[in-house]
């Protein structure tokens, strides 16, 4: 396998660093210096990676997308049953919120609330929902095949059930610093509303 060049090494440090950023503080929060900085990389040289903030901001939103797509696939994997894989999933973002004080919740969200104007990244973070969504999905259709979910709604529904739900979920956990919201979100859905 062909080794990265420093090139995309370099990209791909702007990029998590970018996340990590607007996690803490926005997309207009965060400035480009700042990730510049952070990663030892000269303020002229933002350009050679990214033509603009907005391209910035598309990258990241991928690569978030990626991160959600495989801790989706690390937790279904190893699983018994997708129930089982979807709540482990879950539950690591539930670790994740408490190791850091319950603070930055779900980059996609937070941003979808931030970024009405750009049209180039209500797209993207369109299709990072949509690409969650649609692995939720996928689980909960084998699910329903294995009789494990009720099966008279189809699973992209649920699936959106699920994913809008959890993130609601996510901003009362923020204000109430507590995974209560979470824990009730799950029960309330793969406990009770889901069960066939």
């Amino acid at each position: 396998m062909a080794r990265p060049r420093r090139s995309d090494d370099t990209r791909q440090l702007l990029v998590e660093e970018g996340a990590a950023g607007f996690l803490a503080n926005g997309y207009h929060g965060t400035g480009i210096k700042q990730v510049l900085d952070a990663v030892g990389v000269p303020k002229g040289s933002f350009y050679n990676y990214f033509d603009s903030k907005e391209s910035f901001g598309r990258a990241v939103i991928d690569y978030h997308a990626r991160c959600i797509q495989r801790n989706l696939a690390e937790a279904l994997g190893p699983a018994p049953d997708p129930v089982t894989g979807l709540r482990a999933f879950f539950a690591k973002q539930m670790d994740e919120f408490v190791e850091s004080d319950y603070t930055g919740g779900c980059l996609i969200a937070n941003l979808g609330g931030e970024l009405e104007g750009s049209e180039t990244l209500r797209e993207s973070l369109s299709g990072a929902f949509r690409t969650w969504r649609d692995g939720v999905a996928e689980a909960l259709r084998e699910a329903q095949e294995l009789g494990l979910v009720r099966a008279d709604i189809e699973a992209e529904e649920l699936a959106d059930l699920l994913v809008e739900s959890w993130e609601g979920s996510v901003i009362r956990m923020k204000v109430d610093r507590s995974l209560e919201p979470l824990h009730k979100c799950l029960r309330r859905l793969l406990d009770d509303y889901f069960r066939p």
